[in-house]
């Protein structure tokens, strides 16, 4: 499968609302945006209040928003039916994008409960309205690639498919165990009789990216792919093979990007050979000052 343009498109966003982890890998500078969720947001808040310091919920969104200038922050509506989700939307849009011109309005793909529910489409109405106010949209619990699909068509700016949960699912119906953050193989999990694991033709979760990569490609479809629910760096990195234009991490998961046991080896190893002379060169007096000056 052909996915050029992947790598030199990627970014990493933070999936996190705590400040201290979104300030970090900001001044870091390796992150592209931030999506989050209000249940999150609202633990953050109550957390920062047990520790003394009194903040809102709205005070709060704005440190994010301005800690993330110039890169996209999805806010999540917690409305499910059509009227009341463009109206959440709108009114996030309109109270937090003046902030930092960075506000993304999440919006699920489907709002039902059970099959038979009559606002199946919902989801792609608030989707399309919300769009052709100029508002950005980034469609979220996608877990399968036709979702994707038509979220494009009512005119997501981002589709958000959700890797680690369709892992998550994969094993669970199939009784197998597993924690969190356990590595799932992207080409799929055999079973006894050596047959591949499946969720009606998806394999895993970074399948799932992948194939919804591949539609995206062939019709030219210039919605962005957001890997969600990553839950390892392995994962990260095949998302990036897949073609994903982005990946979302939990801070735990953008730690571990940086880490291989062979760095720290090397680094304990540079550490003891440091030459005390080396360590202690100092330019002249003459060329400080220069320096300064300049």
């Amino acid at each position: 499968m052909d996915v050029s343009g992947g790598f030199e498109k990627v970014k990493i966003f933070i999936d996190s609302a705590k400040l201290d982890e979104i300030e970090q890998v900001y001044s870091a500078g390796i992150v592209d945006g931030v999506t989050t969720n209000p249940s999150l947001i609202k633990k953050a808040v109550d957390e920062m209040k047990r520790n003394g310091e009194e903040i809102t919920i709205d005070e709060y969104l704005r440190r994010i928003l301005l800690t993330a200038r110039g890169t996209p922050v999805s806010l999540e509506v917690t409305e499910y039916e059509y009227e009341k989700m463009v109206d959440q939307g709108k009114k996030l849009f309109k109270m937090f994008n003046p902030v930092a011109n960075n506000v993304y309005i999440k919006i699920p793909i489907d709002t039902v409960f059970d099959e038979d529910d009559e606002r199946r489409f919902d989801g792609l109405k608030t989707i399309r309205s919300l769009s052709k106010a100029g508002i950005p949209v980034n469609c979220t619990l996608i877990f399968t690639p036709e979702q994707a699909l038509m979220a494009a068509k009512a005119g997501a700016k981002i589709v958000s498919p959700f890797a680690g949960r369709i892992d998550d699912y994969i094993r669970t119906i199939n009784k197998i165990p597993f924690k969190k953050p356990d590595y799932f193989p992207a080409d799929g999990w055999k079973s006894k009789g050596d047959e591949i694991l499946a969720d009606n033709g998806v394999v895993s979760g970074i399948d799932l990216v992948r194939q919804i990569v591949r539609i995206f490609r062939t019709y030219g479809i210039k919605t962005e792919v957001l890997a969600a629910s990553i839950r390892n760096a392995r994962q990260a990195r095949e998302a990036a093979l897949a073609g994903a234009d982005i990946a979302t991490l939990p801070f735990y998961v953008i730690k571990e990007l940086l880490m291989h046991y062979k760095t720290q080896e090397g680094m304990k190893r540079f550490m003891d050979d440091v030459v005390p002379e080396y360590a202690g060169l100092t330019l002249p007096k003459t060329e400080m000052y220069a320096t300064k000056k300049s």
